[in-house]
């Protein structure tokens, strides 16, 4: 394995690139009890048009997150009781971009690991099980769609990019996921879950050589192919549609406006690409922005305020929610911020802040092993992002912001109480 040091963070990575494609990272953390591995594929709800040798595959909403729960199975029963019985704790997410299998323990971690590399890569769907599970994923998908904020997300995700992937939900829908079967599942997994589409990220006190014995040991030693992704490339930044709202039974409106950037950059200059929009974001409506603390005054915003930015399906896309009785005036304002400049005094300490953040991610080892997936995903370097922070300058965000964050380009999702629609 490759041993990379940096000096600034006081620590190492090990990182290696197996014969059949997989990408390990880890980041050993002597003396500390706790450890945790994700296993990460790059697949998410985003990936539901592809080609594989030659045979194109459209799939419905919600397959990624169907087969993400379908991947405990294993021929001799569900594997939640063996990580329990080993005291470790083990779940996985879906999210837009990528599918995460993970486990945090403190004890038997080479046993723990191999549990989870061969289950996830072992298919096993039987018709019987794969049927139970659509009436589990149908009420998981039924406490999305009564949730308000969900629902002013999904909204602004359908006004964004219409009928393309990104504006359906991550679960599906009760229609979609009729059609997943166990053949669809299969497809999926012989797609996406091969090595070379796959990163083993592991932090904590363990020994990198013994990480990537095993996964040498566990895992297919071919590469297999990649499937190509199909997604919207011509669907341009103008949303599908501006304005959409809803009733529901909530006691103020609440929202979720966003805005798409443009292609997902790839290579080193992501990094640069999700720093510049993250600072951009804190000078303009962090909690000690004087935008935010404007509307705050007036009543406009609370606490539940939130906005965060994304990258997936070839784009990146960012989005603001929270509770407000004007959205729509909220939204105005919020915009506004980013065409009136960034005082320097306040771009720098907003700049320490996000060091600061990333120090604390460094002993956050469920923030680190996602992010160190996500890097290797997209090319870049995650703990290089001190170096990259340093060049970022406060007319570059400022120019970010102008060139990014124009009116006439967001989506507005409200949702609002039932009375006040009646």
């Amino acid at each position: 394995m490759q041993r990379i040091e940096y000096p600034a963070l006081g620590m190492a990575l090990y990182r290696a690139q197996l014969p059949n494609g997989l990408s390990i990272y880890v980041a050993p953390r002597p003396g500390w009890r706790k450890c945790r591995a994700a296993f990460v594929t790059n697949y998410g709800g985003a990936d539901r048009r592809f080609s594989l040798e030659g045979q194109t595959c459209q799939t419905p909403a919600g397959a990624a997150h169907y087969l993400e729960h379908k991947m405990f199975d294993m021929p001799g029963g569900g594997v939640d009781d063996v990580f329990a019985a080993r005291g470790a704790s083990a779940n996985a997410y879906t999210s837009e971009a990528v599918t995460s299998y993970h486990f945090t323990c403190t004890d038997k971690f080479e046993e723990n690991l191999r549990t989870l590399l061969s289950f996830v890569s072992t298919p096993y769907f039987t018709p019987e099980a794969v049927e139970k599970e659509r009436g589990i994923i149908g009420q998981e998908i039924a406490e999305f769609e009564d949730d308000p904020g969900a629902a002013a997300y999904m909204g602004c995700m359908k006004l964004l990019f219409g009928d393309g992937p990104l504006g359906d939900m991550v679960v599906g829908t009760a229609a979609s996921i009729a059609d997943i079967t166990p053949e669809t599942l299969a497809v999926c997994h012989r797609a996406f879950y091969v090595p070379a589409n796959m990163a083993l990220c592991v932090a904590g006190d363990v020994e990198p050589e013994a990480v990537e014995r095993v996964a040498l040991e566990l895992l297919p030693g071919e590469k297999a192919p990649l499937p190509e992704r199909c997604y919207d490339p011509d669907a341009g930044l103008e949303p599908a549609q501006s304005r959409a709202e809803r009733a529901m039974e909530v006691s103020a409106p609440q929202f979720c406006a966003g805005v798409k950037l443009g292609p997902a950059q790839e290579g080193p200059e992501a990094l640069g690409q999700r720093l510049t929009a993250e600072l951009a974001m804190r000078c303009m409506w962090g909690k000690s922005a004087p935008a935010y603390l404007a509307l705050y005054d007036k009543g406009l915003l609370n606490d539940t305020f939130r906005w965060e930015s994304t990258y997936a399906g070839g784009v990146g896309y960012i989005y603001l929610e929270g509770e407000s009785p004007d959205p729509e005036a909220a939204l105005g304002a919020l915009l506004a911020a980013a065409d009136s400049g960034i005082d320097p005094k306040f771009f720098a300490r907003q700049k320490r802040a996000v060091y600061g953040g990333f120090a604390r991610m460094l002993d956050d080892f469920w923030e680190l092993t996602e992010s160190l997936a996500d890097g290797g995903f997209g090319g870049f370097d995650v703990l290089k992002a001190p170096d990259v922070l340093e060049k970022i300058t406060c007319a570059d965000v400022t120019a970010w912001a102008r060139e990014h964050l124009i009116p006439a380009r967001f989506a507005l999702s409200v949702v609002r109480p039932k009375k006040e629609q009646e």
